[in-house]
């Protein structure tokens, strides 16, 4: 059973609780990735790592027999230069120890996932976690899958099984959760610039209009 609620504020995501494993985002598996755009992937799974970065949430990376499907996209060993992803032969991650154990060090329970694939590397260690008593979030717009089909039956079956489906832009929005939290507000803003698509433009728009000033001399 998982431990917090499925409702109320009690089940909206912060970063004190919360403790972020990215799976096999590598060249090999990119290369059977049909359900999404790859470059919409990329962008979001940085965007993500970023974020936690901002936001002190823990953070493991993970590779599958990267001396054969390639090691970690370079824009995300980037954003974590000194450390080095766990490579694994496990197909399940959750099946590593390692990797449980670097999530049981953390002491939190709100465990949240992205990878690829969504029908295997992310579907088997969301559903063994939530077993075990982790309230597990899967980013499905980080995530991907051999094609729309195999995607889109992974997340149903994790739902069913309890696992709570989420988008990136969502989780950054849960972790900041107040504009007035002016610690991350500058960090979040430029991860917004760098991959919000859309969200980043009219933040740039409404920040260029709040320090035009008008005819008067006053800011608008």
């Amino acid at each position: 059973m998982t431990r917090t609620a499925k409702a109320g504020l009690e089940a909206l995501l912060t970063p004190e609780e919360s403790v972020l494993v990215l799976i096999d985002h590598q060249p090999f598996q990119f290369t059977n990735l049909n359900s999404h755009e790859p470059t919409m992937i990329v962008n979001n799974v940085v965007g993500l790592a970023k974020a936690a970065k901002a936001f002190d949430v823990p953070t493991v990376l993970t590779t599958v027999i990267e001396e054969r499907g390639g090691y970690l996209i370079k824009g995300l060993q980037d954003v974590f230069p000194d450390q080095k992803p766990i490579n694994r032969t496990f197909i399940n991650t959750w099946e590593d120890r390692r990797v449980v154990d670097v999530v049981e060090r953390t002491g939190r329970k709100k465990l949240i996932i992205a990878g690829l694939w969504t029908e295997v590397c992310v579907a088997m260690p969301a559903i063994q976690a939530l077993g075990e008593g982790y309230d597990v979030f899967v980013v499905t717009d980080a995530s991907g899958g051999g094609s729309a089909e195999t995607h889109d039956m992974a997340v149903r079956r994790m739902a069913q099984a309890g696992v709570v489906p989420i988008t990136w832009m969502a989780v950054i929005s849960e972790w900041q959760r107040d504009w007035a939290r002016e610690s991350t507000t500058d960090a979040l803003a430029q991860v917004l610039f760098d991959h919000g698509g859309g969200t980043g433009v009219a933040l740039a728009w409404e920040l260029q209009l709040l320090a035009t000033p008008t005819a008067d001399g006053a800011g608008v």
